[in-house]
C-alpha cells in the first residue's frame, strides 16, 4: 500500500480527464480505492427520490470521485503543481513539503 500524500483540504489541481487544470480543495478521500472528491471538479448527474433531508426529489449535481493520482498538490508558494515530499526538521517533527520551492506544506 502506498503513502498517501495528499490529504483532507489540500489545494489540488486536475492533471487529467476533462477536468483539466481546473482547480478544487479536497473533500474526502476514499483510501480503500486510491479517490478523492474535489470540491467542483467531476460534477456527475444524480437522480434523488423525495426524502426527509430532499422533500423535493429531483435531479442534483454532485461530485464524483477522481483517482488520486490524477491530481496534484498546488505549491503554495508558486501557485503551480508539484509533487510531494517527507522530511524531518529539527524539532523532530516530520512534515510534508513541496519538492518544487522547497517549501513546508504542513504548519
Amino acid at each position: 500500500m502506498a503513502k498517501r500524500k495528499i490529504k483532507k483540504d489540500d489545494e489540488v489541481i486536475v492533471l487529467s480527464g476533462r477536468d483539466k487544470g481546473r482547480r478544487g480543495s479536497v473533500k474526502s478521500i476514499n483510501t480503500k480505492d486510491n479517490r478523492v472528491v474535489v470540491d467542483g471538479v467531476n460534477m456527475m448527474k444524480r437522480h434523488v427520490r423525495p426524502s426527509q433531508t430532499e422533500p423535493q426529489g429531483g435531479i442534483q449535481e454532485r461530485e464524483a470521485s477522481i483517482h488520486i493520482s490524477n491530481v496534484a498538490l498546488i505549491d503554495p508558494s508558486e501557485n503551480v503543481a508539484t509533487r510531494v515530499g517527507y522530511k524531518v526538521l529539527e524539532d523532530g517533527r516530520k512534515v510534508r513539503y513541496a519538492k518544487r520551492s522547497g517549501e513546508v506544506i504542513d504548519v
